[in-house]
């Protein structure tokens, strides 16, 4: 369910006709009966909060929101758009469960609606996000955050374009010590394991510089020569279509247009900022390297328009079709 102070319930009571609609998944939620509850009203929808104690007890409909209650009575106090103790630790709690459901093959998947990271630090639970959290209870290190838009009119690739980050939720300054051609190769294999699935067929893949115009000869840095490269000579010894180091603000203009698609970008706002821009409301996230399927969406709680019945449900709904489609392949 998210932060149930931000966007995330009304997300879910606003999207989940369409979501039973595509008769893909059995989908359940993992969160506060009471907050959905308040949701649907909030919406004006005839929909009906049905408690269940087991995800196998499920039966989900156009009017019937199965729903595992993984948190205290606390969450019912926090008032929309704040940063609450109480929001963080029923966030928490609901991602434990459903990671462990899904570890224990109860569920097949699992879609994660948008958590605040310092309401979960003020609980605390002293994680980046969903994403390292989920990845240390599931006992993995080697990891990535992918941003996927699937195909679309604005992407001329067959099977939509990823993008895949070596470093993640860090300080900059923090960035150059993690950047190891140990990090890059892992991140390239990653990205075209995922698009192999998506697509079919051996994907190409970019990879992006660090430093403008991709240092320039040594000019403005050299961690293309000395880090990224050697990374990327790994993966093309092992086999992989890849391609770079390239200037960050070209590439995805090439990856749009379908030479490439994957692009391992170096930082979180390097890749997270031009795959967004092609388009906000189509983007999911989505976790590689884990041995359970994790999906999310692409944005964070709004807290600014959170519980004013204004929040999009395109990500929402694209995060489970693809998250239906790795569950079934």
């Amino acid at each position: 369910m998210g932060d149930a102070a931000g966007v995330g319930p009304e997300i879910i009571a606003g999207g989940w006709s369409q979501l039973v609609k595509m008769n893909t998944c059995l989908p359940a939620v993992y969160g506060h009966p009471e907050i959905l509850r308040r949701a649907v009203k909030l919406l004006r929808r005839q929909i009906e909060i049905r408690q269940i104690d087991n995800p196998a007890e499920a039966q989900p409909s156009e009017k019937i929101i199965p729903c595992l209650c993984c948190c205290s009575d606390d969450v019912l106090d926090v008032p929309p758009g704040t940063v609450s103790a109480a929001a963080g630790e029923a966030a928490y709690q609901a991602i434990i469960s459903a990671t462990m459901h899904t570890m224990l093959g109860k569920t097949d998947a699992m879609l994660t609606l948008p958590i605040n990271k310092q309401a979960l630090n003020l609980a605390g639970c002293h994680y980046p996000g969903h994403t390292e959290l989920i990845a240390e209870r599931c006992g993995v290190e080697n990891f990535a955050m992918m941003l996927y838009l699937g195909p679309g009119a604005n992407l001329k690739g067959k099977a939509g374009l990823a993008v895949v980050h070596v470093t993640l939720h860090v300080a900059m300054r923090d960035i150059f010590s993690m950047i190891t051609s140990e990090n890059v190769f892992a991140k390239i294999m990653l990205a075209h394991d995922f698009m192999l699935k998506m697509k079919r067929e051996p994907p190409n893949i970019a990879v992006c510089s660090l430093n403008p115009h991709a240092g320039e000869g040594g000019l403005f840095g050299r961690e293309e020569m000395t880090v990224i490269q050697p990374g990327i000579q790994l993966a093309g010894e092992s086999g992989i279509s890849v391609d770079g180091p390239f200037p960050a603000d070209t590439i995805m203009h090439k990856a749009r247009d379908g030479q490439y698609d994957a692009v391992v970008a170096m930082f979180h706002d390097q890749g997270h900022i031009a795959l967004k821009l092609l388009g906000l409301h189509r983007a999911v996230n989505i976790t590689l390297g884990l041995p359970v399927i994790r999906t999310s969406v692409a944005h964070g709680t709004a807290f600014d328009v959170a519980w004013q019945g204004r929040a999009e449900t395109g990500s929402f709904i694209e995060a489970a079709r693809v998250a239906a489609v790795l569950a079934n392949d």
